[in-house]
């Protein structure tokens, strides 16, 4: 998953600069473009980069969709955003911060977690200035 854009509209316009902006922070060309079966972006791939593969599934694209299940959820609690632009502030940030408490749970054992949170609360206490938590 490379990035999130909220936009009015789901044109061609719209998908080119979806790209565009994708393509402009990467050092490399993808090998392969992963998306829905949005016409759209059919369109934008043949323009701007025709030599990658663009892959449009159903199913290959769960990966994306599914990765992005938290901001939804974040979304709904939020009863909505009041306009594109504030979704899209929200979300480069939260898309940087989410992560940072979601550690690949099923890689580590039970004190490897609890020490991985700590250390993660801590930088995030030493960052945002908050006092931390007493333990009960």
């Amino acid at each position: 998953m490379l990035d999130i854009l909220v936009q009015s509209r789901r044109n061609a316009v719209a998908a080119k600069k979806f790209f565009r902006r994708l393509l402009e922070g990467l050092r490399y060309v993808p090998r392969v473009i992963v998306t829905d079966k949005l016409a759209s972006y059919r369109v934008a791939h043949r323009e701007l980069m025709p030599s990658v593969q663009h892959r449009r599934s159903k199913y290959l694209n769960n990966r994306a969709a599914n990765s992005h299940q938290p901001t939804r959820q974040r979304e709904r609690a939020m009863k909505r955003f009041k306009s594109i632009r504030h979704a899209q502030r929200f979300l480069s940030a939260f898309s940087g911060i989410s992560p940072h408490f979601r550690p690949r749970r099923h890689l580590l054992s039970a004190a490897d977690y609890r020490q991985v949170m700590a250390d993660h609360f801590a930088v995030w206490n030493e960052i945002t200035g908050a006092m931390p938590t007493a333990a009960a």
